[in-house]
């Protein structure tokens, strides 16, 4: 795939930046066709893997199952919620502490540390 970017890469990134919601490729792929009805399934999904090749996306799959994406790239934690599949950022602090903690434990060379938890969100607790 080429390294230059597309007028689709560029869709596909903004509409991406511009949702906290971390969407699947088919979301994506929705919300794209907006703007260039006539982009394909197939290019959404390699332009979305290039993106995350190149580290300008990061690629979320909590669950096993349903694989969503993230257009935020500081280093930050998520919430999933286990009855909706909903992925939510989780505005703490990530702890570099735990990096070198680790890191002096177990003798690795610890680069980064991704932190998810789960449990149940707001409208689902309300359901309850």
């Amino acid at each position: 795939m080429s390294t230059r970017k597309t007028r689709q890469r560029e869709a596909i990134l903004r509409v991406l930046k511009r949702t906290a919601t971390h969407p699947t490729a088919d979301w994506l792929y929705i919300e794209v066709r907006r703007e260039i009805p006539n982009i394909s399934k197939g290019t959404v999904y390699r332009n979305l893997n290039f993106l995350r090749q190149t580290g300008e996306i990061s690629e979320l799959n909590p669950d096993g199952t349903v694989t969503r994406y993230d257009g935020r790239q500081d280093s930050h934690y998520h919430f999933s919620c286990e009855k909706c599949g909903r992925v939510f950022d989780v505005d703490e602090p990530v702890s570099p502490e735990l990096d070198q903690r680790v890191a002096q434990e177990t003798g690795f060379q610890v680069n980064r540390h991704v932190l998810e938890f789960f449990g149940l969100c707001r409208d689902c607790q309300k359901e309850r």
